[in-house]
């Protein structure tokens, strides 16, 4: 299954970067794709448990779904996997 996912505090190409390679190493879902532009996520998932995953994973980083709370946070860790973004 195919889907987009909209977030919140995706920044830079760092952000991207690191959104990447993290989705990237959860088994059954590929081809991801950021667009930084957007603040949208595009992939490919086998079933709704590894989508789930796939936004557990994101909250984690401190992006969070368009929609959800947003607080301090998320904010200060997605400053964290942004930087990490930009060094790896």
């Amino acid at each position: 299954m195919k889907t987009t996912i909209y977030i919140q505090n995706l920044k830079c190409g760092g952000c991207a970067n690191t959104i990447t390679k993290n989705l990237s190493t959860i088994e059954a879902v590929s081809e991801v794709t950021v667009n930084v532009e957007e603040s949208s996520i595009s992939l490919t998932y086998l079933n709704d448990e590894k989508l789930a995953e796939v936004k557990d994973k994101l909250k984690v980083l401190g992006y969070p779904e368009d929609g959800e709370a947003n607080g301090l946070g998320a904010k200060a860790k997605s400053y964290v996997s942004c930087a990490i973004g930009k060094m790896s």
